[in-house]
């Protein structure tokens, strides 16, 4: 689970505070999805006059929510019982996946607490706090229609090195873990021409690369052939470097492997969730494919796309599953030899299949499964870093500093998704620079020599 925190600085590139703006502090966990709704609401937010602000001096607290796990509530909670806590007083606003599913157990959290699910309505929730709803114009909280999923582009595009692209929301999978589809609904996939304005508006603004991005993005239907026509759509922008989010293995279809491979801008990385390594417990999750068929769109995918780095999801310690089912897991990853590996302990979720299954794996035993997942990660990530060493690449810089020696270091990153510290360039964050990778990095994964 990641967090990412907004600032006055990295959101609108300005330090000095509007007269009489309203702090507001914006916290985000949990998926890029998430992270792409906290970046429309800041937008919807400066546009108010408020001004994004540390917790400790803000009058409003944001919180977009994350419940994936046990863990993404317990820490939601811990944030929001913090920010009751700073010396400013501040009304606390949560929105995201953990407020839609448990609204009352966010409010009962303290009076000065308001739950908003709709993160999109989070402008005009605010704006309601602040006694001026006039000022939101109908734009935050504009009602989209039934179905619909509105990105709400901001009108003033912030430069990023890389940006992502939200295209799609919802999932019915229904995986037994998982309680995403009751947070985040039914598929739903953003228009084919606001994805490619929102692309173009990106393009403009000096963005290189882009990731599209959605809860479930095999699901997109709003393009002829579906993802892989949204795909050639984007292309056709003109944007340097393509990637994907996290793409389940079956959607990994024959239409669009062709899709990738026929466009150069594609990053040959790719996220392609597991989750189990076992036949048995991949049935019990109600996955849909065994690890035969997900090893075959994988090599599928890596005969299309040469050089391609594969990372991948995986639970430990799913109800019922035996040592030796553990073990296929461990093994699988091996044979299938991933760049990386997120490893999530089994968390039970109220409402989901799972919580109810009998052989509930001790806690401490999940730990110790989980543990041995990351020990197999940490090793083929350890490979796939080492056999990078001698070869060349292509970095897109995204971080320009100066150390201690008053050494300019630059720091981006290769299309299959490695982190390189480049030597001796004059690079400016949004270039992109062929290396050579001469070694593992200090500072980063990998250490490269501009050619």
């Amino acid at each position: 689970m990641a967090e990412s925190f907004a600032s006055s600085s990295t959101q609108t590139g300005h330090s000095v505070r509007p007269p009489a703006a309203v702090p507001v502090s914006l916290r985000t966990l949990g998926c890029k999805v998430n992270q792409v709704e906290s970046e429309t609401i800041a937008s919807s937010l400066l546009g108010m006059g408020c001004v994004l602000t540390a917790e400790d001096e803000a009058r409003i607290v944001v919180v977009n929510s994350c419940t994936v796990t046990a863990e993404a509530d317990r820490k939601v909670r811990k944030i929001v019982r913090h920010a009751l806590q700073s010396r400013m007083a501040p009304v606390v606003v949560v929105t995201g996946c953990l407020a839609a599913l448990d609204a009352e157990g966010i409010t009962a959290l303290g009076e000065r607490v308001m739950v908003e699910p709709d993160s999109s309505r989070v402008g005009e929730r605010v704006a309601r706090l602040l006694g001026d709803v006039a000022n939101v114009g109908g734009a935050a909280g504009a009602d989209t229609g039934a179905g619909a999923v509105d990105i709400r582009p901001p009108a003033q595009t912030v430069f990023h090195t890389r940006a992502m692209v939200k295209v799609q929301d919802g999932c019915d999978a229904f995986c037994a873990y998982c309680v995403v589809p009751f947070a985040r609904g039914v598929p739903r996939s953003v228009a084919i021409g606001d994805v490619i304005g929102r692309v173009r508006q990106l393009v403009r603004a000096g963005t290189r690369e882009i990731v599209l991005t959605g809860i479930n993005i095999g699901k997109y239907d709003d393009a002829p052939g579906g993802l892989a026509g949204l795909y050639r759509a984007v292309a056709e922008t003109g944007i340097p470097r393509i990637r994907l989010s996290s793409i389940e293995p079956l959607d990994l279809d024959d239409e669009l492997l062709a899709a990738l491979s026929e466009t150069p801008a594609t990053c040959a990385h790719l996220h392609v969730p597991l989750q189990s390594g076992s036949d048995a417990v991949l049935r019990r999750m109600g996955r849909g494919y065994t690890a035969h068929e997900y090893e075959a769109r994988v090599a599928a995918a890596r005969e299309a796309l040469p050089g391609l780095a594969v990372t991948t999801d995986v639970i430990a310690g799913l109800p019922g599953e035996s040592v030796a089912e553990a073990a296929a897991t461990r093994q699988f990853c091996e044979h299938i030899g991933f760049s990386k590996l997120h490893v999530f302990r089994y968390s039970a979720r109220a409402g989901t299949v799972a919580a109810q299954m009998d052989g509930q794996v001790d806690p401490g035993e999940r730990s110790r499964r989980a543990r041995g997942l990351r020990e197999v990660g940490l090793r083929l990530r350890d490979a796939a870093l080492g056999a990078m060493v001698g070869a060349h690449a292509e970095v897109l810089v995204e971080e320009t500093t100066v150390d201690d020696t008053v050494r300019r270091r630059r720091i981006g990153t290769t299309r299959d998704y490695a982190r390189v510290e480049i030597e001796r360039s004059e690079a400016c964050a949004g270039d992109i620079v062929e290396v050579e990778i001469v070694g593992r990095g200090v500072d980063a994964e990998l250490l490269g020599r501009a050619l």
